[in-house]
């Protein structure tokens, strides 16, 4: 049994940083829109950490979840 993912990630565009979270601060929250959907207008919030910007360009590998928005 492979447990090895075949599905192809999904690229998406970083339109707005949110804020940053997480215990010490090392995850920043961004929303993002799908660049590979067929509904060009979907945006979703998602957590990322390291170093990101607007403009950047990120790989998702499942575009169903989204993050909690911050408090």
């Amino acid at each position: 049994v492979s447990t090895q993912s075949t599905w192809e990630p999904k690229l998406a565009q970083v339109i707005k940083i949110m804020g940053r979270t997480g215990s010490r601060g090392g995850v920043t929250q961004v929303r993002v829109k799908i660049l590979d959907d067929n509904r060009s207008d979907r945006t979703i919030i998602r957590n990322v950490k390291g170093p990101v910007r607007v403009d950047d360009i990120l790989a998702l590998m499942e575009t169903e979840r989204e993050a909690r928005r911050l408090r």
